[in-house]
């Protein structure tokens, strides 16, 4: 045979595969790039976990585990109750002599994606297939020894009994709540009763007390078992509503396809075109983390609050909990707010309802599904209300504006404190600055915590930005005389700012600068008794509202972008070990700036304030390259449930909320040549991106609804019932375009 036909038969195999790939590209939907396992191991902290939920669904799993690397799984996961943290019950297919509560086994073929979970465990001689409903879910467990055949559920602390195939219990979980589980199996046992000592007792059908756990006995031999669950946090018998309204047999397959589905529709709220595999991956998988939080927990028009410890119809309104709005405020909640804004709306009002219930009206801070637990610092629930007022949501400002006046007024700004009002409390109220102790200085007021100190700068400076914010809503009402004095309020800021370094400086209660002072290192771990968690070169720009003030206390435009330069250029001052001992969430570096940690998401984007839009271009491609990759370390910090993703999710797409209260989004550099955004009203609001590519990340030009655009921004109002934004992208700067002071983007005071 000679090499032609060869040749020719090769060409059309190639062609074949080449067809066969495009094929299968276009028939990809936007579930297929989710990756759970990014991030799943993390770079010091708290990784990224595989979860497997509907999008805000009150049932959420992941592998029962420490982290992706672990070699043991203990049990099957039920529900994690609070993201990332707490989980209650499990399930345990075992084969063997001996029976103990949680079985520990190991695994591989382990394949997640947001509405299911199949694994195999115990050297391969069990498997476990998972789907997911919102309040409900479904196991099939297969087995192939020829032993007997156990499943195992227990209450790691509460109650459990069983009747035939039927279990039905609750867990204690934290304070008052509850969480309620009700299963049966479609096979009938042989057997069952409790677990007694390592042994099945059949003549007790209920137990109470740490590890209660009810014991269903297959006949030996058994290949399948089908099992499916309902649970609530009002009761057994509502878990076995959730259970009957969710399904209708053991079809794992069947509602695998459902959640499938949801997701689908859900994640094509954004579609794109252009870019790589991997960048559409690591965008949807963002997306996809941005629904883990916050959780609804209406059931059947009923939930359950722990913030008073009853049980409330909800009118219609859907309750949810869980959120830490300390990360949360600055793109999760905008980015809900344009795409499902109706949820926002519900989110917003079921906070407002916290706040009654706790029986204080102070707007909560970091709600959970166990109550309030106040950690980290700032009031910024009154950033998400401001954000949503402005930008046309439905929400009742006047019981908002209350509840966030009294949770800044009424409540200790100490962090992680959720007490009234004290010491540092009407210090600030006199000067305008929380006060830093000096070294050797005793702590005086009882609301500060011993571990995490009084972090002066970064309470000072949320909460100058809280009350900018409650001056918004203030204004949006109508009540100018407090609107005015909490703009005013909005700038204590200025109180703690070293004009001499530039720096914002932690000063004593006598009004001194603390000195000396490294703004790296200074403030012992965490930086907890100067900033919090971040150094001072984080925090020099926590000014998000009034970024205009910022560049004349600075000295002007030009030594502003010069200290933005030198924040991505400055030594990190130590070696790496001994670096992120004393600040271990300060990872995902480029100099002294951090991607890793929330505070500083929206530092890239402060070039356009300064008139060098094409530096914010740079510095997006540069950071979304680096720190965010389609690998199992792909996230560079802790990871809280859409507080870091939704800023992937902006920065990917072409633009940024850099102040939530402003209804603006500044320009960035799109991944992608075209973007279609689906906003709640059903318009559609696209980004093209001509001739996008690596090289080709700076904006020549710009062309907003039909009118040429020279602003690296553009307001909600220019969007929010649909639009087109053109961009021409091209491989070097063009540093003309939105440089001019009057494109800068708004800020509280306009640059003088």
């Amino acid at each position: 045979m000679s090499m032609k036909p060869i040749r020719l038969i090769l060409t059309a195999f190639l062609s074949l595969l080449s067809v066969t790939s495009v094929v299968q590209a276009q028939t990809k939907e936007p579930v297929d790039y989710v990756n759970p396992y990014i991030g799943n191991i993390s770079h010091l902290l708290v990784p990224t976990f595989a979860t497997v939920q509907l999008p805000n669904s009150m049932l959420r799993i992941y592998p029962a585990r420490a982290d992706y690397t672990t070699e043991y799984v203990n049990g099957l996961p039920v529900i994690v109750t609070n993201h990332r943290e707490r989980s209650a019950f499990s399930i345990s297919p075992y084969q063997g002599n001996k029976l103990v509560p949680v079985v520990t086994m190991n695994y591989d073929h382990e394949r997640i994606t947001p509405y299911s979970f199949d694994i195999e465990l115990d050297d391969n001689t069990m498997r476990a297939r998972f789907a997911v409903a919102h309040q409900s879910a479904a196991y099939e467990l297969y087995f192939q020894k020829s032993k007997p055949v156990y499943v195992i559920i227990n209450s790691q602390k509460g109650a459990i009994k069983v009747d035939k195939n039927i279990v039905s219990g609750y867990q204690e979980i934290y304070g008052n709540t509850k969480v309620y589980i009700y299963a049966e199996t479609e096979e009938t046992p042989l057997a069952f009763g409790i677990l007694d000592n390592g042994a099945l007792k059949t003549s007790q059908t209920s137990a109470s007390g740490n590890n209660s756990c009810a014991v269903l006995r297959f006949t030996d031999g058994t290949e399948r078992v089908h099992l499916r669950y309902g649970v609530s946090f009002i009761s057994t018998e509502q878990a076995k509503k959730n259970l009957y309204r969710e399904q209708n047999g053991y079809d794992v397959d069947a509602l695998a396809a459902k959640g499938r589905a949801e997701w689908n529709k859900t994640l094509s709220e954004i579609t794109v075109e252009g870019g790589t595999e991997d960048e559409k991956t690591v965008l949807y998988t963002s997306y996809y983390r941005t629904f883990e939080r916050p959780v609804c927990l209406s059931e059947d028009g009923r939930y359950y609050s722990a913030y008073d410890g009853k049980v409330h119809e909800d009118g219609g309104i859907p309750f949810y909990t869980d959120d830490w709005i300390w990360d949360t405020y600055r793109a999760a909640h905008p980015l809900r707010a344009l795409i499902q804004p109706k949820k926002e709306e519900d989110i917003i009002e079921s906070y407002l309802r916290m706040a009654e219930q706790m029986g204080t009206k102070w707007m909560p801070t970091f709600p959970e599904i166990t109550g309030d637990s106040r950690r980290m610092n700032a009031n910024h629930g009154v950033a998400m209300v401001a954000d949503a007022l402005y930008k046309g949501l439905k929400v009742d400002a006047k019981r908002a504006y209350e509840y966030c006046r009294k949770g800044i007024e009424e409540k200790t700004l100490a962090p992680w404190s959720g007490n009234k009002a004290g010491w540092i409390d009407e210090f600030y109220k006199k000067h305008g600055y929380i006060p830093a102790l000096r070294e050797g200085e005793k702590e005086t007021d009882p609301n500060v915590s011993g571990f995490e100190k009084r972090q002066p700068i970064a309470v000072s400076l949320g909460t100058a930005y809280d009350e900018w914010c409650l001056s918004r809503i203030a204004s949006y009402m109508g009540k100018k005389k407090e609107a005015d004095l909490y703009a005013q309020l909005g700038r204590n800021y200025r109180h703690v700012f070293n004009s001499k370094t530039g720096f914002f400086h932690p000063k004593d209660k006598e009004g001194n600068f603390l000195e000396p002072f490294d703004y790296r290192f200074s403030g012992g771990v965490g930086v907890r008794d100067t900033y919090d968690e971040n150094n001072g070169w984080t925090y020099r720009w926590d000014v998000q509202h009034n970024v205009a003030d910022l560049i004349n206390l600075m000295g002007g435009r030009e030594q502003f972008l010069k200290n933005l330069d030198q924040t991505f250029a400055e030594p990190m001052g130590r070696g790496k070990r001994e670096f992120y001992t004393q600040l271990p969430d300060q990872t995902g570096n480029i100099g002294q700036f951090t991607m890793a940690n929330e505070p500083a998401l929206h530092i890239p984007y402060l070039y356009n304030y300064a008139g060098a839009p094409w530096k914010t271009q740079k510095r997006i491609r540069q950071l979304l390259k680096t720190w965010f990759r389609n690998d199992v370390m792909g996230i560079p910090g802790d990871e809280d449930g859409g507080g870091l993703t939704s800023f992937v999710v902006f920065s990917s797409i072409g633009f940024y909320p850099v102040t939530p209260g402003f209804p603006a989004y500044n320009i960035g550099s799109p991944l992608f040549k075209h973007v279609k955004v689906t906003l709640g009203n059903g318009k559609v609001f696209e980004i093209i991106a001509n001739d996008c590519s690596d090289e080709n990340k700076y904006v020549q030009s710009a062309v907003l609804n039909g009118q040429t655009w020279n602003k690296p921004w553009f307001s909600h109002d220019d969007i929010k019932n649909g639009g087109v934004l053109v961009l021409q992208m091209g491989r070097h700067p063009n540093k003309a375009w939105g440089a001019d002071k009057s494109a800068a983007p708004p800020s509280a005071d306009a640059e003088k």
